[in-house]
């Protein structure tokens, strides 16, 4: 666990921005309404209170560092996936790490079929939320019935006396192959083309940060033909190789987890924010660290077996300097 960092000097004009997925963050309480069966204390990955509360405080003590060396300050912004619910949130904010950094929530329910939602956190003394809303992604499978996924949350606040606006997004899975599913997270860019669309046609000014798990990497069709287009800058192009990534299935690296943002970020202007820089946040304490595995993310279950660690993806930032 780290606990030392070398601070060359505090940058303290400069923010962090991220992204996480937390692998299933579900409480322990049955909800009848969602496929929350196998995170219960009485399933078979025994998935109980202990546990919970020993998750809550690994990602708490991850969130506290990411970004922390430049900017001396926990994210400002934290875009999360695979969460229950609100509860969950809640819970983790009130850990030893974060309780402190007055986080507040945008979460809305959505209808995925296993209740696992996205939201936002937030610092409340450096970004204030002005409007917030869940948009439907609407996906359907080769029998026309419908997929239900995650909804895209939509969050407009001022950070630091700036209007910006922020897209929260866990695109449908590859679970039934890469390309048999590709159609549907090309549903899901196309909307966020939309919405996209539809904040620069009343503010052609405005800055928009598209953040998720897209369970695509940046050179697929979904992200770099549907999504970003010639308003859009995807800096996690240059953080994928073939040695390291966001997650890692059959040994083999991906960067579904990413942050984009509108080319103005690129723009030097007084009083305004302007991006910095991006990086994964894949530090030794996150990955396993020895055996056959090692140097992947450090997870709290492989299959049913528990193995108690953080999470299956690395967090991935940006940070922007308030110039």
């Amino acid at each position: 666990m780290p606990n030392k960092f070398y601070f060359r000097k505090k940058d303290t004009n400069h923010y962090t921005v991220a992204f996480y997925n937390l692998e299933n963050l579900f409480d322990i309480h049955d909800d009848p309404y969602i496929l929350d069966d196998d995170f219960l204390p009485d399933s078979e990955k025994q998935w109980n209170r202990k546990r919970y509360e020993k998750k809550l405080f690994k990602l708490g003590t991850v969130i506290s560092n990411i970004g922390f060396s430049r900017t001396r300050k926990a994210p400002v912004l934290l875009g999360v996936a695979e969460v229950e619910n609100k509860k969950v949130l809640e819970d983790l904010i009130q850990t030893k790490h974060l309780r402190e950094k007055n986080y507040g929530i945008v979460h809305y329910d959505s209808p995925d079929e296993r209740g696992i939602d996205v939201g936002l956190l937030y610092q409340k003394q450096y970004f204030e939320v002005t409007h917030s809303e869940s948009i439907q992604v609407l996906v359907y499978n080769d029998n026309g019935d419908r997929d239900y996924t995650r909804d895209i949350l939509w969050v407009t606040g001022i950070l630091n006396n700036e209007e910006i606006h922020i897209l929260v997004n866990h695109w449908p899975s590859r679970r039934d192959g890469a390309e048999g599913t590709s159609y549907k997270r090309i549903v899901a860019a196309d909307k966020n083309r939309e919405i996209i669309d539809n904040i620069t046609n009343e503010n052609p000014d405005a800055k928009i940060i598209v953040m998720g798990d897209f369970n695509d990497d940046p050179f697929n069709e979904s992200v770099k033909k549907h999504l970003v287009q010639g308003d859009l800058f995807n800096p996690m192009e240059r953080l994928l190789t073939r040695y390291r990534g966001t997650t890692n299935y059959r040994n083999q690296w991906n960067l579904f987890d990413q942050i984009i943002f509108t080319n103005n970020f690129h723009k030097y202007e007084k009083g305004k924010h302007s991006f910095s820089n991006a990086a994964i946040f894949d530090k030794d304490f996150l990955k396993i660290y020895k055996g056959r595995y090692k140097g992947t993310p450090f997870r709290t279950y492989a299959g049913r077996k528990y193995t108690g660690g953080y999470s299956d993806h690395f967090p991935v930032f940006m940070q922007l300097k308030l110039n």
